[in-house]
């Protein structure tokens, strides 16, 4: 079998993404991102002004090199390898020579969507790493999401200004939702100069710098488009995890810990806590593991019924009487088929086209409390509902997540010092890397409730397996 080494493009920027590199290890796709010489001739070769930093001292292998790659799956078959084929993106970082003179930079920072931990905290360290790494001082930062490139001015962004801004929580930028018209916002972006654009959000965000990224490609402006994924649902696909998700999961500790008390201290006591989490249940599940307090818990992923044998109504019945107290932690997306909806409901969009979502935590409190009140009228009950939506996203990141943003931040900068555009930092099985921003918008990172992980927790809660009973119904 032929034994094809790695072949650069014609712009010499990477690999078509359809090529494929034949070896004896099998065939390997390489997830190539885009580069401004691909729509520009004239993209100066400069070196990387770390070379000349005090703080740094590149040695050899100090920069990453276009033959570095991240393998999106690192978990092989031996007896089928040769039969796979590996998905591969370029490896995060500096590269020895960059496409831009710090004189010439123009950057723009955009916080979009919900708030998350760490949100300020990237800010930050684009600013710091802008500033110190590469010599830029014109960073510019865009209030209230899409809608601030063309509504208000931007803001001048310098190292002291951002100093202590990693300790607050949400965005100093302010963020919204909606706003985004293609066109204002392009235009914006060409009227104020600038010539890299850092824009921090979720899946919808990243879905709309896709659209911005075309479109800037269409007009032909020398600009590079860069996103940092963040979602505080953690729904965000192909990376590790959203930055901000485990201060998330640790913060949701704090609202179990206190349902369990509650729970604890009352007779037929239950606590029930809503999270985040409108499509994945990602956030409730690893509180769930990590909290240990929690009898139930209740995702998107994993439609559960009220009642009838192996229902909601049943084991809460039967862990009353076992423990005297019962924990249910419930995303916020879970149960919303059960949920009664108005007909001009049933087909409801937000601004983003989503379904709109109906709030299952009051639904299901009264749901209990009713259904007690049918069956133990004489008996006493107590239910404690607590939602700690805002305090679970509002907080400053916490150490770990910290170290995660900066690195992130980073890793984008790199990016596009190196003349790269129209693709998002992450990180890959552990390793920080560039992924096409297409790729990024059109996947997403559900429970997958065949793993591990999701038998771990079941283990752990000893609840009912709701999609085995509800199919022993249906058959019956």
């Amino acid at each position: 079998m032929e034994n094809t080494a790695l072949k650069p493009s014609a712009a010499g920027t990477g690999v078509h993404p359809d090529k494929y590199i034949i070896n004896y290890h099998g065939r390997k796709r390489i997830q190539a991102i885009p580069h401004l010489r691909e729509y520009f001739e004239d993209i100066p070769t400069l070196p990387n002004p770390l070379k000349y930093s005090q703080y740094f001292h590149p040695l050899e292998g100090f920069f990453v090199t276009e033959n570095d790659m991240v393998m999106e799956n690192i978990v092989v078959d031996t007896q089928t390898i040769s039969r796979e084929t590996q998905v591969l993106y370029h490896r995060a970082g500096p590269r020895s020579n960059v496409c831009f003179s710090p004189d010439e930079v123009r950057a723009a920072i955009v916080t979009c969507g919900r708030l998350s931990p760490g949100v300020n905290t990237v800010i930050r360290e684009l600013v710091i790493g802008l500033w110190f790494q590469c010599g830029v001082r014109d960073i510019r930062g865009i209030r209230s999401g899409y809608r601030g490139f063309y509504s208000s001015d931007a803001v001048a962004l310098n190292p002291k200004l951002v100093d202590n801004w990693h300790k607050t929580g949400g965005t100093m930028l302010e963020t919204s939702r909606g706003g985004f018209d293609l066109q204002k916002i392009v235009d914006g972006i060409e009227a104020n100069g600038f010539n890299q654009v850092y824009i921090i959000g979720g899946d919808g965000t990243m879905k709309g710098a896709v659209k911005v990224f075309d479109e800037v490609k269409r007009r032909r402006l020398r600009v590079s488009i860069v996103g940092i994924p963040n979602s505080v649902d953690n729904d965000v696909g192909v990376i590790d995890r959203s930055f901000g998700f485990d201060t998330a999961v640790e913060t949701a500790q704090s609202a179990i810990n206190a349902a369990h008390v509650e729970a604890e201290s009352a007779p037929n006591g239950v606590g029930l806590v809503r999270l985040m989490g409108r499509n994945t249940g990602h956030i409730a599940l690893n509180s769930t593991l990590g909290s240990r307090d929690v009898d139930c818990c209740l995702i998107p992923e994993n439609p559960f019924y009220l009642d009838g044998e192996g229902g909601l109504f049943e084991f809460l019945e039967h862990r009353l009487a076992e423990n005297g107290h019962f924990v249910v932690v419930v995303a916020e997306g879970a149960g919303q088929e059960l949920i009664p909806r108005k007909p001009e409901d049933k087909d409801k969009k937000d601004e983003y086209g989503n379904p709109v979502f109906l709030d299952v935590g009051p639904w299901l409190r009264d749901e209990l409390k009713n259904w007690w009140k049918k069956h133990h009228p004489n008996e006493q009950f107590t239910l404690k509902y607590i939602d700690p939506t805002y305090m679970v996203r509002a907080v400053p990141a916490n150490g770990a997540d910290n170290i995660y943003c900066t690195v992130l931040a980073h890793s984008a900068i790199h990016g596009v010092m190196a003349g790269y555009t129209g693709f998002a930092a992450g990180m890959i099985n552990g390793v920080y890397a560039y992924i096409p921003l297409e790729r990024v918008a059109a996947t997403q990172n559900i429970v997958d409730v065949n793993e591990q992980k999701w038998a771990w927790m079941m283990s752990v809660t000893n609840q009912p397996d709701f999609l085995c009973h509800a199919k022993s119904r249906k058959e019956d």
